[in-house]
């Protein structure tokens, strides 16, 4: 029967900054009624809509940030 060996490799996430990596990605959600504002790659963008929200809903007071951030997982050193 053959004997199995394994090996175990640590690797670091970090956030990826490659070239061809996605882009950040920016939203704004009202919690009070969960409607949610269009994604933007400018945060600036996303942060307009809770204004217009606003406007509308006077008693919508809260809001929620969601951001999205591509990361990458690094090899390191085998163990």
């Amino acid at each position: 029967m053959p004997k199995s060996r394994y090996r175990f490799r640590q690797f670091a996430l970090t956030c990826d900054e490659e070239p061809d990596a996605e882009p950040h990605a920016y939203a704004m959600q009202c919690a009070v009624c969960s409607e949610s504002g269009p994604w933007s790659e400018d945060a600036t963008q996303a942060h307009d809509w809770p204004p217009a929200h606003l406007r509308l809903h006077p008693q919508h007071l809260a809001y929620r940030e969601y951001v999205t951030r591509p990361y990458r997982a690094i090899p390191g050193a085998w163990r």
